[in-house]
């Protein structure tokens, strides 16, 4: 079982584990703060992206961000992930673990996965998107994405 598939199953098994449920108004805003954090990190995140940067580069900045908010890591803190964020590039479905061999190329469909804790607080959040030219036609599934994730939530 690859890395990511590990983190994928132990994280699903953590998250049946720990059922949070919002009963106070304190509690509502702990939910917000976090996920402000970890929304305005993966838009930092997706920004700061640039082709020939490495996949590690961007995580670590990612890292940085959540830091500086005083967030920890999910992913790193209580799974072991080898990394503070998951990227995946391209063909990897989920989780991708950055890397320092991992370089952002023109076209390429990058996915940034942000999970974070925030005073016993949780939150996570995902975004795809293309970087530099769309040389490989991958705006269409990023579009389509966006479109059902839309029309679920105005459901």
């Amino acid at each position: 079982m690859s890395g990511g598939a590990r983190f994928l199953h132990g994280r699903c098994s953590q998250l049946k584990q720990n059922r949070m449920s919002i009963t106070k108004e304190t509690e509502l805003i702990g939910m917000k703060k976090v996920s402000e954090v970890v929304g305005t990190t993966l838009k930092l995140m997706k920004k700061h992206a640039k082709v020939g940067m490495s996949t590690k580069e961007l995580d670590e900045y990612g890292a940085e961000i959540l830091k500086s908010y005083g967030a920890k890591s999910a992913p790193y803190e209580t799974y072991n992930f080898p990394g503070y964020t998951c990227i995946s590039v391209n063909k990897e479905a989920a989780h991708g673990i950055p890397s320092a061999k991992k370089i952002l190329k023109e076209g390429d469909l990058i996915n940034i996965d942000v999970s974070a804790e925030l005073n016993g607080f949780w939150s996570d959040n995902g975004g795809s998107f293309v970087i530099g030219k769309d040389i490989h036609n991958h705006q269409p599934l990023v579009n389509a994405s966006k479109d059902i994730l839309h029309k679920a939530i105005s459901n």
